[in-house]
């Protein structure tokens, strides 16, 4: 069986991470052939280059790039792929036409959310009103975005994110971590996201003054970049600078997040859907206590007070008040991680979601 990936890029997100897991599945499996197209050279997970999987370059000299259809073509009539499963819309719109003229199946597999109004204001509605009729299957990370979506029944699956355990043996020391972070607080809440329109900051914000309005024991993290992270330095009150830390982007993300006392993740749910969610999974792996925002596929990770609390979306009262629920209880908060990690590694392990792929790309082949 010969696969090709294709992804616009290898820069920190939801499916760049999800691809980089599927490829150390498969690439411990015989009789599968992987190789990967990529349309930027700026990678952040370095790991791909320690897979021994062969990486092709098809960077765009501007975006949408009209020449990338015929590149694309000649590529894959050199590889000749059985399967070519896209990670993201665009890569899907160039993959459409090529797969058809080359006769190979086309997995879709961009859908990584799951909007709240599909419509044509959707950035993806018009790229997946064009590439669904010709997709050999359609896959989603969780059965909200399958739903979200309206994909015909017969060519949708989801397949659950998987983690990679591995990636939570041999972290450092905590008492390490805190001090290259300036971290003194006996409790730490984070939050892992991007500063995009995507994501609710000002909501996590919000509650993390109301909770130091009221106590001085704890200290509020964010990881990661975007356009929004500056306006968002500038809600911060003068007295809550110090204890309300931006990181910036990170590499060893289990690191920092081995240290927290409860994981958050708020989504702006008046844009964005979750699907299933990276960093709600580094947290479960972690065994830390979950609080996100009730949307999307939050609910096929989160059991609700079993696991963590799932929250109405903007409402800072709310999240500060199961935050402060769980600091204050810590024998709760630690059942709720344990029990998140078992959920994981039952249910999300990365052996799991190796064989789902697996399974979609030989009944493909098959049929």
């Amino acid at each position: 069986m010969r696969i090709v990936q294709f992804i616009s890029s290898l820069r920190t997100g939801g499916a760049e991470r999800q691809l980089i897991e599927l490829l150390k599945g498969l690439s411990a499996i015989d009789g599968v052939n992987c190789e990967v197209i990529i349309m930027s050279e700026d990678i952040h997970y370095t790991l791909i280059n320690k897979l021994n999987i062969k990486v092709h370059f098809l960077v765009r000299n501007f975006k949408k790039d009209p020449f990338i259809f015929y590149r694309l073509f000649c590529l894959c009539k050199k590889i000749k792929p059985d399967i070519l499963h896209s990670w993201e819309s665009m890569c899907s719109v160039y993959a459409m036409p090529v797969t058809k003229l080359l006769g190979i199946k086309f997995v879709n597999g961009f859908l990584r959310n799951a909007p709240p109004d599909f419509s044509f204001r959707e950035k993806t509605w018009l790229r997946a009103k064009i590439t669904f009729p010709f997709s050999d299957a359609i896959v989603s990370n969780s059965i909200a975005g399958l739903r979200a979506y309206r994909v015909p029944a017969a060519k949708g699956y989801f397949v659950h994110n998987g983690f990679d355990m591995v990636r939570v043996t041999n972290l450092s020391e905590e008492i390490d971590i805190r001090k290259n972070l300036g971290v003194g607080t006996d409790k730490i809440v984070g939050m892992v996201a991007q500063f995009s329109n995507k994501k609710d900051h000002n909501t996590f914000i919000r509650a993390a003054q109301k909770i130091l309005s009221t106590r001085n024991d704890v200290s509020f993290l964010m990881i990661g970049d975007g356009e929004n992270m500056e306006k968002c330095k500038d809600t911060i009150l003068p007295q809550f600078k110090s204890p309300i830390k931006f990181l910036g982007k990170k590499k060893e993300i289990e690191q920092i997040v081995n240290i927290f006392s409860v994981g958050v993740l708020s989504t702006n749910t008046s844009v964005h859907g979750e699907g299933i969610s990276n960093s709600i999974m580094e947290y479960m792996a972690l065994a830390k206590p979950v609080v996100a925002t009730k949307c999307g596929g939050n609910n096929e990770l989160v059991n609700d007070g079993e696991t963590g609390y799932l929250v109405n979306p903007g409402d800072s009262n709310e999240l500060a008040s199961v935050i402060m629920h769980l600091l204050d209880n810590p024998i709760i908060s630690e059942r709720f991680g344990k029990a998140g990690r078992k959920k994981l590694q039952k249910e999300f392990s990365l052996e799991k979601m190796t064989q789902a792929y697996i399974d979609v790309y030989k009944f493909l082949l098959e049929k």
